[in-house]
């Protein structure tokens, strides 16, 4: 059995043992329409039939030469990493299926404007939810993620910037929408928010400074801030402060946040004032110095956090950049351009790893600036070099 293929089954099996979450009811929020129903699909299941698909040129050995694949015609893309095509620019992705008799990736995909799709290689995108949110800015649908009991519950939980706030929101198969932690504040700019779980179950929340500076200082506010919460939008048990939703603070507008596969380490990647941001989230502190930053700002996105390495998405630039990392979190060197030739997707935002060798991600080529082919915008897989590979967290 594979190395992917083994860890897969692993993260699969901790899912399938979580017991199911229960919520209290609350109003439904205004802005929401239903759209075709999420069928309901097991999360990853404990029978994959094998490694998941690859595109030309990622995870080859030194010296292989990558097989030529067709280009797009139309909305049919030919590589077999790609699993959804003819999106809008994506921005949260969410793997939800891996169907053990043929192989094929079911995928959710977010978009800016408010839709939310269903994607699987070859099918025509269903879309599952259709929010009324306010895209201006940098605000909109920015956020997604899957509740740590996917498997049973089908809970998606998404951050969006309404008419008056930016927000936190969950919902199941045939239900609507309800609130999990609203009045985050909303600002001209510094609305993107983004959304990960820790492995404790705890729900993450980044959130911008909407525009305000000084918010993301004030304890009190929930602005410029790691939020961690429960499914309810209390405070999470184990916080640094007891009643206070706040994990770390100081941040303008974040684009990505991911936790180490053993939970020992998160980072968030924001846009500062001056430059693109990564930092490392350390609990009851402000974020202070970034463990990394670029002053020519390449758009710094999603992000993955590796064994040996953290892997950022640029939104701005073509491809991902990996920083090779020891195991204790430090830089061992500069960060390494990846996926920026042919055997990569343009420019890449959400980005969500899998295991210690794949991540899924959403393109962002249609944004201006961008160079899009027939099929973008795109929900793809990404497999890092094999040999990149270290150790597991």
């Amino acid at each position: 059995m594979s190395r992917l293929r083994g860890v897969l089954i692993g993260s699969a099996l901790g899912l399938l043992a979580a017991g199911c979450a229960s919520f209290p009811e609350q109003p439904p929020p205004a802005g929401w329409s239903a759209a075709q129903q999420l069928t309901p699909q097991a999360g990853p299941v404990p029978e994959l039939p094998g490694e998941l698909p690859k595109g030309p040129g990622q995870g080859q050995q030194p010296g292989q030469q990558p097989t030529p694949v067709p280009p797009p015609q139309g909305c049919k893309d030919f590589n077999p990493a790609v699993v959804g095509t003819c999106l809008n620019p994506v921005s949260g992705v969410a793997l939800t299926d891996v169907n053990q008799t043929t192989g094929a990736v079911t995928a959710l995909a977010a978009e800016r404007t408010g839709r939310l799709l269903r994607v699987t290689k070859d099918v025509d995108p269903v879309e599952v939810a259709k929010f009324e949110v306010d895209p201006a800015g940098d605000g909109g649908l920015t956020g997604l993620t899957l509740s740590p009991t996917y498997a049973e519950d089908q809970l998606v939980f998404v951050y969006v910037t309404t008419a008056t706030d930016n927000r936190v929101l969950r919902f199941a198969p045939g239900d609507v929408p309800k609130p999990v932690l609203t009045g985050i504040p909303k600002g001209p700019t510094g609305n993107r928010g983004v959304l990960a779980y820790d492995r404790a179950g705890a729900l993450l929340v980044a959130t911008g400074d909407g525009g305000n500076p000084a918010a993301a200082a004030d304890p009190n506010s929930l602005a410029g801030k790691v939020l961690r919460i429960d499914a309810n939008g209390q405070p999470a048990p184990g916080n640094p402060t007891a009643g206070s939703r706040v994990l770390a603070s100081g941040l303008k507008s974040p684009a990505g946040l991911c936790v180490s596969g053993d939970g020992a380490k998160t980072w968030v990647t924001d846009a500062g004032a001056t430059a693109d941001l990564l930092y490392r989230v350390e609990a009851g502190k402000a974020l202070g110095d970034p463990a990394w930053s670029w002053p020519e700002r390449p758009g710094v996105a999603g992000c993955a956090s590796f064994s040996n390495q953290v892997m950022v998405a640029t939104s701005a630039t073509p491809g991902v950049l990996n920083l090779p990392m020891n195991p204790d979190g430090g830089f061992t060197g500069k960060p390494e351009a990846g996926m920026t030739g042919e055997e990569g997707f343009g420019r890449i935002g959400p980005l969500v790893m899998l295991d210690d060798t794949t991540a899924l991600a959403g393109t962002v080529n249609k944004n201006p600036g961008g160079a899009p082919v027939s099929s973008d915008d795109r929900v793809v897989i990404i497999v890092r070099d094999a040999g990149s590979v270290g150790g597991k967290d």
